[in-house]
C-alpha cells in the first residue's frame, strides 16, 4: 500500500508539470501573436506587387472619416457640457453681484455708495470713476484724444482700416459680435427697467400701455477703451414716431457691464449753423446746395446756412444759386459774408461763428464738398453739448464709383455709396 501511493503520488506530480509547461507554452504562443508589428515589417497600403483597387482605399478613407466624426461628435458634447457650466457659474455670479447691489436691475450697476462693497465692486467702481466717461481729462492736444469707433446693428466704422479695406465692415470676430449684441442688450435692460434716480419720464404708448424699446430702436452706438481702465459705450434709441431719443452710457472695467447713466435728449428745438467758407468754387458750391435743399430744407427744416466767400470773383454765381434755391424752396435761413481777402478756412470759420447774433446755435464746421444726411445731422444734436462737449466725426473720402463698383452693372444710390 505505501508503495502504490508513493507511485500515484509521483504521475500526479508529473502530471501537473505537464500541464503547468502546456500552458506556458500556449501562452507563449499567445503573446508572440498579439505582439505589435514594428513599423519595418508593418503592411503598407499599395505595396509593389499588391493589387489596391479604389474600393479599397475608398473603404480606408471612410473608416478615417467616421473616426474623425466620433471624435468630433464627442468634443462638441464636451465643449457643450462646458458651456453649460459656464452658464450656471455666471448665473450664479450675477446673482450673488445682484444681491450686493441695491437697485440693480440685471446687471451689475453702480450701486449705493454708502454700501460696504466687495473688493471686485470697489474696484470696478474706481476704474469709473478714474476713466474718461465720468469727467473730462486734461490733454496736451488733440493727438491725446482716444477715439471712438461707431457700431450700427449691422455694420461697424473703424479708423485704422487704412486703404486696403473699407472703413464700414461686418465685425468678423465673434467675440466682437456677441461683445456688441450684449451691450445693445444691456442698454435696452436700462431703458425697460429704468431705476429711480435715472433722467427719464416714463411714457406710455398710444393705448396706454407701458413702452417697450427693442432692438429695432437702437439707432447708433460709439465706444472705446482706455486700456489701463475699461471700455465705454454709449447708445442711442429710438421710436419711429417719437422725436426723443433715449441716452444710455455704459462702461465695462474689464469685468461686467455697468451702467453710468441713462437720459432722454430731446433734439426738436435744435437748430444748427452750418458755416462754410469758399472761394471760387461755384460748380462744387451748386452741388453743396442740392444736397442742403435735398436734405436740410425738405427733411430736417433746423438749419441755418453761412457762406463766408472769399475775394470778387465768382460772388455773383453764389448770390445767385442762393437767390435761387430761396424762390424754389421758400428758404430764407441763410446769411452770405463776404471778405475781399485771401482764402483763409481758419478765418472764415471764426467770421462766420461771429456773425450769429441769435442766442445758443450748434455750429457745424463745414467744407463745400462733403456730403451729409438728415442722420448725420441729428448725430450733431445728440453728441454736442454746450460747454462740455464737441463732436468730431472722422469723414471719409467718396470713392470712385467707377473702381469701387466696378463688378455692378449699375452704381448705387450716392447715400449708399462710401
Amino acid at each position: 500500500m505505501p508503495r502504490r501511493g508513493l507511485i500515484l503520488q509521483t504521475r500526479t506530480h508529473w502530471l501537473l508539470l505537464g500541464l503547468a509547461l502546456l500552458c506556458s507554452l500556449v501562452l507563449f504562443l499567445y503573446l508572440l501573436e498579439c505582439a505589435p508589428q514594428t513599423d519595418g515589417n508593418a503592411p503598407l497600403p499599395g505595396v509593389v506587387g499588391e493589387n489596391y483597387g479604389k474600393e479599397y482605399y475608398q473603404a480606408l478613407l471612410q473608416e478615417q472619416e467616421e473616426h474623425y466624426q466620433t471624435r468630433a461628435t464627442s468634443l462638441k458634447r464636451q465643449i457643450a457640457q462646458l458651456k453649460q457650466e459656464l452658464q450656471e457659474m455666471s448665473e450664479k455670479m450675477r446673482s450673488l453681484q445682484e444681491r450686493k447691489s441695491v437697485g440693480a436691475n440685471g446687471i451689475g450697476y453702480q450701486g449705493n455708495k454708502e454700501q460696504t462693497p466687495s473688493d471686485l465692486l470697489e474696484f470696478l467702481h474706481s476704474q469709473i470713476d478714474k476713466a474718461e466717461v465720468s469727467i473730462g481729462a486734461k490733454l496736451p492736444s488733440e493727438y491725446g484724444v482716444i477715439p471712438f469707433e461707431s457700431f450700427t446693428l449691422m455694420k461697424v466704422f473703424q479708423l485704422e482700416m487704412g486703404l486696403t479695406r473699407h472703413p464700414e465692415e461686418k465685425p468678423v470676430r465673434k467675440d466682437k459680435r456677441d461683445e456688441l449684441v450684449e451691450v445693445i442688450e444691456a442698454g435696452l435692460e436700462v431703458i425697460n427697467n429704468p431705476d429711480e434716480d435715472d433722467e427719464q419720464e416714463d411714457e406710455d404708448g398710444p393705448l396706454g400701455e407701458k413702452m417697450v424699446f427693442n432692438e429695432n430702436d437702437f439707432i447708433e452706438g460709439y465706444y472705446r477703451t482706455e486700456r489701463d481702465k475699461g471700455t465705454q459705450y454709449e447708445l442711442f434709441f429710438k421710436k419711429a414716431d417719437l422725436m426723443e431719443y433715449r441716452h444710455v452710457t455704459l462702461f465695462r472695467p474689464f469685468g461686467p457691464l455697468m451702467k453710468v447713466k441713462s437720459e432722454m435728449i430731446d433734439i426738436t428745438r435744435s437748430i444748427i449753423n452750418i458755416i462754410v467758407p469758399l472761394a471760387e468754387r461755384t460748380e462744387a458750391f451748386a452741388q453743396f446746395m442740392q444736397n442742403f435743399r435735398d436734405v436740410c430744407i425738405h427733411q430736417d427744416k433746423r438749419i441755418h446756412l453761412t457762406v463766408v466767400y472769399f475775394g470778387k470773383e465768382g460772388l455773383s454765381k453764389v448770390k445767385s444759386i442762393l437767390e435761387s434755391v430761396t424762390s424754389e424752396s421758400n428758404f430764407h435761413n441763410y446769411t452770405l459774408v463776404s471778405l475781399n481777402e485771401e482764402f483763409n478756412r481758419g478765418r472764415g470759420l471764426n467770421v462766420g461763428a461771429r456773425a450769429w447774433d441769435k442766442g445758443e446755435v450748434l455750429m457745424f464746421f463745414c467744407d463745400v464738398d462733403i456730403y451729409f444726411s438728415a442722420e448725420f445731422l441729428n448725430s450733431c444734436r445728440l453728441n454736442a453739448e454746450p460747454g462740455k462737449k464737441v463732436f468730431y466725426p472722422v469723414v471719409f473720402s467718396l470713392y470712385n464709383p467707377a473702381i469701387v463698383y466696378a463688378s455692378q452693372d449699375v452704381p448705387p444710390p450716392v447715400e449708399q455709396q462710401l
